[in-house]
């Protein structure tokens, strides 16, 4: 359930997203108010948890991390217990970055980070086709970045 929100609050966030490290002095200047009602609509929007967390973001390649490969998951039953068997055992694996359980005709799809080719097959052989309830893994390598942004249109 969405909350309201007004315009001092859109621009909180706004900024926040672009920028979580600005001092609420330099919010506060941004969006108009002063340090303590900034302060404040900060702290309700965490609390309220529209602000989950505020992350550093890192460059993959300059990491070695220049693979992104997504995998389309079907799974062999869809109970609520195997189901839940599979999302737990995905937190275990460091490599997959996200997961979303879908509609259509694959029950889930990986975004999955890697330093090569060769290490995502190793980790397909070693791990992934062997997550709980897994009936098929098809993956994707992404040639190219067209877009990317962590900033939700508000």
């Amino acid at each position: 359930m969405a909350l309201e929100l007004d315009d001092f609050d859109r621009n909180i966030l706004r900024i926040l997203q672009e920028n979580a490290d600005c001092s609420m002095a330099e919010l506060g200047e941004k969006v108009g108010l002063s340090h303590t009602p900034c302060w404040r609509r900060v702290k309700r929007l965490e609390a309220e948890g529209i602000v989950r967390r505020r992350v550093t973001l890192l460059d993959p390649h300059k990491l070695g991390l220049g693979v992104t490969v997504y995998a389309y998951i079907i799974i062999k039953s869809h109970d609520e217990e195997s189901l839940n068997a599979f999302e737990s055992a995905v937190h275990a694996i460091a490599e997959i970055v996200e997961c979303y359980s879908t509609s259509g005709d694959k029950d889930y799809v990986l975004r999955i980070v890697v330093d090569s080719v060769e290490h995502y097959e190793q980790l397909l052989k070693r791990s992934l086709v062997h997550l709980p309830n897994v009936a098929s893994v098809n993956s994707t390598f992404a040639l190219k970045q067209v877009k990317y942004t962590t900033q939700l249109p508000i």
